[in-house]
């Protein structure tokens, strides 16, 4: 069963297109806009999007505190958006950002390089073929 967005002011036709989990959120990926680097991944609503596209800083869904958060508000360590994007099946966005900072609650600058699970592995696929 799908939750009922909570009241937004998004833009109809942005919200029209979001394919979004039954809980009413979609996974948005934050990525360093200069260096590419994947940042974090966290979770937006249809009035967290609104935020993000309108205040220029990141704003996300806490799942556990069942409330908005804007990155940098209590840390410092502030997301200042450079674009936003859908991805093709609009059920993902994609933030591209001036990280300030760490991205992690743990103090890292990106989530995902505590525990890598497989580096610089050999696909077998040649270059050429990538």
């Amino acid at each position: 069963m799908t939750s009922q967005p909570r009241p937004s002011g998004l833009d109809p036709e942005i919200g029209a297109r979001l394919k979004r989990s039954p809980d009413g959120l979609l996974p948005a990926i934050a990525q360093q806009y200069d260096t590419g680097e994947v940042l974090m991944l966290g979770w937006m609503d249809d009035e967290a999007l609104h935020r993000t596209l309108t205040t220029g800083r990141c704003t996300y869904w806490s799942r556990s505190r069942r409330e908005y958060w804007v990155k940098g508000d209590t840390s410092g360590h502030f997301q200042w958006v450079r674009s936003v994007a859908l991805d093709c099946d609009a059920d993902t966005v994609l933030v591209k950002v001036d990280q300030v900072g760490a991205a992690c609650h743990t103090g890292a600058r990106t989530c995902f390089d505590a525990d890598v699970l497989l580096k610089d592995a050999d696909s077998g696929v040649p270059a050429s073929d990538q």
